[in-house]
């Protein structure tokens, strides 16, 4: 499913399936209150299949754009409406009715978020251990007191099982600015508490992610930098490197272990290196220049080679957490709060200038996360789902026009003025919720294009 095909059909599965469950909000909410609907569209543009169901002969339609959707509902500000019509156009229904159905589409999505949630916790969600390999030096994890062989247990009294739970922990602690109290069983199997400071967490958050940010690196083994696996023409196999031959120097500078001869790799991307290898028993020099790469927005180095995983892997470090049907269903509530919280709080810290608008993605970003979870397997695909489904979900409460969230402050504007808000006034607000959706995009498409190119 990594492939470029399987990324494609992720891609499109997932937000299918998103606008699908925002649609029928509006639609299930509208339908039950007495409004007409037209039109339930999946998609936008030419439309690829449709279908007429039910007493109000509602159009169905899969369109050839799945970046979106509609409902259309019978509206008089649209058509002419006949006497009889009017009690199920939903601009004559009573303004707690409209605003009901504007609220359900972002309500399907968080009630989509907690399913999919449920049943990632149900099915049991892989991970690894928070073990801590090797700190930055002068990093505000060093100057913290963390060290290499530190495995995190909880932040703030929240267990962290995972490094995705210690990761979402850490940065709703950034972006509230509070400081973190992180317990750790340290590599002599002592418990202690460290403590973060993210009173200034502008350098925790600035691009190149969290983790790395703060100094953290996950733990790897020990393993020597003997190569295993060359890949056709790629700057390895084009230097002459073979399987077998153990990496022994650098640019001049000696190599113990396989992640410093990764780090020197992806720390020289288009650059030339100078390897020293013992092959035989003889020691031979070549000259390779690891080819430009991007991966999660940095500009790495790479070669096309491999190392044979140690045998005495640690298995201890991989981990499982599966719950009770029951007790996940607090996990996946609990889960979308925390999510939706985060959600809200990266938005404000962008709009504060506390947060990269570099966090913001586009659907080429989306696309590539949905097709490696997709291929990770059911629970990283779920958890993706779940995750975008909030997004979806607050991005649409957000009060621009043309959103959701737009239509909710029509509502209240009108709710405290006794009438609604002219249909000129509403034009104008339009045309600058269109302007506003349509800077955004340009960042979101820019960041992916900046991440596929390392600009």
């Amino acid at each position: 499913m990594s492939s470029f095909p399987g990324m494609v059909l992720a891609f499109i599965f997932a937000i299918g399936v998103l606008v699908t469950v925002h649609e029928f909000g509006h639609f299930w909410v509208a339908r039950k209150l007495g409004v007409k609907v037209l039109r339930f569209s999946v998609g936008f543009g030419k439309p690829l299949w449709t279908r007429t169901f039910g007493v109000d002969r509602t159009e169905f339609v899969v369109a050839a754009i799945p970046l979106g959707g509609y409902v259309k509902m019978l509206d008089g500000r649209e058509v002419e409406l006949r006497e009889a019509d009017k009690p199920y156009a939903f601009d004559h229904k009573p303004l707690r009715v409209r605003t009901a159905v504007i609220l359900a589409g972002p309500a399907f999505n968080f009630l989509f978020a907690i399913l999919a949630f449920w049943l990632m916790f149900v099915s049991g969600v892989p991970g690894l251990k928070p073990l801590l390999g090797e700190v930055e030096p002068a990093s505000i994890a060093a100057r913290a007191g963390f060290q290499e062989g530190d495995e995190i247990l909880s932040v703030n009294g929240k267990r962290t099982p995972t490094w995705d739970d210690a990761t979402m922990a850490l940065l709703d602690q950034a972006l509230a600015r509070r400081d973190a109290r992180v317990e750790v069983l340290s590599a002599d199997q002592r418990r202690l508490e460290r403590y973060i400071d993210f009173g200034d967490a502008d350098e925790a958050l600035a691009k190149g992610g969290l983790l790395k940010n703060i100094g953290f690196s996950v733990w790897r083994p020990k393993v020597p930098p003997v190569i295993d696996r060359v890949l056709p023409d790629k700057p390895a196999e084009r230097a002459g490197l073979k399987p077998g031959d153990r990496v022994v120097a650098v640019n001049g500078e000696p190599v113990e272990y396989w992640h410093e001869w990764v780090k020197v790799v992806r720390a020289h991307p288009g650059q030339p290196v100078r390897v020293e290898v013992l092959r035989d028993g003889e020691r031979l020099t070549l000259e390779m220049t690891p080819e430009v790469a991007e991966e999660n927005g940095q500009t790495v180095g790479k070669i096309g080679a491999a190392v044979k995983p140690p045998e005495n892997l640690r298995d201890d470090l991989r981990v499982v957490v599966r719950y009770s049907a029951s007790e996940a269903v607090g996990r996946a509530l609990a889960r979308t709060w925390e999510t939706s919280a985060l959600t809200v709080r990266t938005l404000w810290g962008m709009l504060a200038g506390r947060a990269s608008v570099e966090n913001i993605s586009g659907p080429l970003s989306i696309a590539q996360y949905a097709g490696y979870s997709a291929s990770v397997g059911l629970a990283s695909f779920l958890k993706f789902l779940a995750i975008v489904s909030v997004s979806l979900g607050v991005l649409n409460l957000l009060p621009v026009p043309i959103l959701d969230g737009g239509h909710l402050l029509y509502n209240l504007i009108e709710w405290v003025r006794g009438r609604p808000l002219s249909e000129h006034a509403q034009l104008i607000a339009q045309q600058l919720g269109m302007l506003l959706l349509l800077l955004l995009m340009g960042i979101a498409f820019f960041n992916d294009l900046s991440r596929m190119f390392g600009t």
